[in-house]
C-alpha cells in the first residue's frame, strides 16, 4: 500500500529554492527597507513575525507548493528563527500580508503564478512595487479572491496601519505615528545627527557649568576683598 504524500514522514522540505533573492542592488535595497521597516514596526510585539525572501510551505507532505515572498508578515506568530515557514507547524496560520518588489528578471507568467499562491493559500494583503517603473499596487482579500485596490495611493494597510504614498516613483511608507520607513542608510544619518546635537547639548552644558564657577569665583573674591574693608556682604 502506497503512503500519501501527506503522511510521509520522510519528506524534506528545503530551506532555499535555488533562486536568489534579488536580482539588482535597488531591488535588494527594497526588499531589505520594506522587510526591516515592518520588523521595526512590531519589534515590541513579541506575536509578529516577520521575514524576507523565507520559503513558505502551506501544505504538510508536499514540498513543491512553496513560494518565498520578498517580505512576509504573520499575525499570531512569535518572532524567531526558521529554516522555512511550514504552516502545520505553525498553528496553520498562513502570512497575512505579503510584499513583492520587482526586477527586470521577473516574468508575468511567474508573477501571475504567485499571485494566484497567494490567493490560494490565504494572504490577505499583497503589494507589489516596481521600482524602475514606479508602479505600485495592491490587493485585499475578499472571500476567496484578492480583489484589487483601486486606489493604492494613500491606502493604509487595515493589518500593518502603514500607509502607501508613491512621490516621483518613489514608494514611501508611513508608520501609524506619521514617521516614514526609514533606510538603513538614512538611519545611521537620524543616529548621527542625533548624536551631534547631543554633543552640542553637553558642550552647552559644559559651558554654562564653567561660566556658573566663573561667576561664584568672582563672587567669592568680591566677598573676601570686602570683607579685608569691614564690610559685611550680606548686609548690601
Amino acid at each position: 500500500m502506497t503512503r500519501s504524500p501527506a503522511l510521509n514522514q520522510n519528506i524534506i522540505y528545503p530551506d532555499s529554492d535555488g533562486q536568489p533573492m534579488s536580482d539588482n542592488t535597488k531591488q535588494f535595497n527594497w526588499i531589505v527597507s520594506i522587510k526591516l521597516g515592518c520588523e521595526a514596526l512590531f519589534k515590541d510585539d513579541p506575536q509578529v513575525f516577520v521575514a524576507g525572501d523565507l520559503l513558505w510551505y502551506p501544505v504538510e507532505g508536499d514540498n513543491t507548493i512553496r513560494a518565498a515572498p520578498d517580505t512576509m508578515v504573520v499575525f499570531g506568530r512569535p518572532k524567531g528563527d526558521r529554516g522555512s515557514y511550514q504552516q502545520w507547524k505553525e498553528d496553520n496560520i498562513a502570512p497575512q500580508v505579503a510584499f513583492e518588489v520587482l526586477s527586470p528578471g521577473n516574468t508575468l507568467v511567474g508573477m501571475a503564478k504567485k499571485f494566484r499562491f497567494y490567493e490560494r493559500y490565504g494572504i490577505e494583503e499583497y503589494y507589489l512595487y516596481d521600482p524602475d517603473k514606479g508602479d505600485f499596487s495592491g490587493w485585499l482579500r475578499s472571500g476567496a479572491f484578492l480583489e484589487v485596490i483601486e486606489t493604492p495611493i494613500g491606502w493604509v494597510s487595515p493589518r500593518l496601519k502603514v500607509r502607501f504614498e508613491l512621490v516621483d516613483g518613489e514608494l514611501e511608507l508611513y508608520r501609524p505615528d506619521g514617521e516614514k520607513f526609514s533606510t538603513y542608510l538614512e538611519l545611521i544619518e537620524q543616529n548621527q545627527q542625533a548624536q551631534q546635537q547631543l554633543e552640542q547639548s553637553q558642550q552647552q552644558l559644559e559651558q554654562s557649568q564653567q561660566q556658573l564657577e566663573q561667576e561664584r569665583q568672582r563672587s567669592g573674591k568680591l566677598a573676601a576683598k570686602l570683607k579685608e574693608l569691614g564690610i559685611n556682604s550680606e548686609e548690601l
